[in-house]
């Protein structure tokens, strides 16, 4: 609480939600509410340099797709363990496009596949951008209302319950990464699916 209450506490937290919408495998969500509970008074300030952070690594993530996938991209997209999903999220982009960004950015599904898939496959970058602002505008900023709303009541229920708000939010975040490998991996609809979509190859995409 005492770090997330530090002058600088705002640059890596903007630092953190850059490289996550990218490449970086753990949310930004943590600190967030940290730096929020420790100054409820500048919780919407911090939810803003979030989302503000997060659309800007997201088109970072985009361009990775766009013009380095085959050289960055996939080596990204397996160093955070998730190569097996790619094919999934492929399917999913091409198929519902801004949709599935926007659900990506909205929910514990990883963010950061959605943004280098988008770009591979060369999703209008319009819609894309439009997407992602709305996505991650709506998770950072409701906490952020929360907690210049409810601020100390949120801080006195975590203070008691840290433990098991930690258990839930990793919970969270698991489930959204088990929920992509399902449907990818166990689920005989979401082989369908996936085999039915039209995801170009690298060389098509360059």
């Amino acid at each position: 609480m005492d770090k997330a209450a530090h002058p600088h506490a705002v640059w890596w937290l903007a630092f953190f939600s850059f490289i996550e919408s990218s490449f970086f495998p753990i949310p930004p969500h943590p600190l967030l509410g940290l730096m929020c509970l420790a100054e409820p008074k500048k919780a919407l300030r911090y939810a803003l340099v979030c989302t503000i952070a997060s659309v800007l690594g997201g088109m970072l993530g985009y361009a990775i797709g766009y013009f380095v996938f085959e050289a960055v991209g996939t080596w990204l997209i397996g160093s955070i363990g998730m190569t097996e999903m790619l094919p999934v999220a492929q399917c999913m982009v091409d198929r519902d496009g801004a949709w599935v960004v926007f659900v990506a950015a909205f929910t514990p599904l990883p963010f950061k596949l959605a943004t280098i898939v988008s770009g591979f496959l060369g999703m209008s970058f319009l819609p894309f951008l439009i997407a992602s602002i709305a996505g991650r505008a709506s998770i950072f900023m409701i906490v952020g209302v929360l907690f210049r709303i409810f601020g100390a009541p949120i801080k006195r229920f975590i203070d008691e319950y840290l433990g098991w708000v930690t258990l839930a939010f990793v919970g969270l975040v698991g489930a959204g990464f088990l929920a992509l490998t399902q449907f990818g991996d166990g689920d005989e609809d979401g082989r369908d699916a996936a085999d039915s979509c039209a995801v170009p190859s690298a060389s098509a995409a360059a």
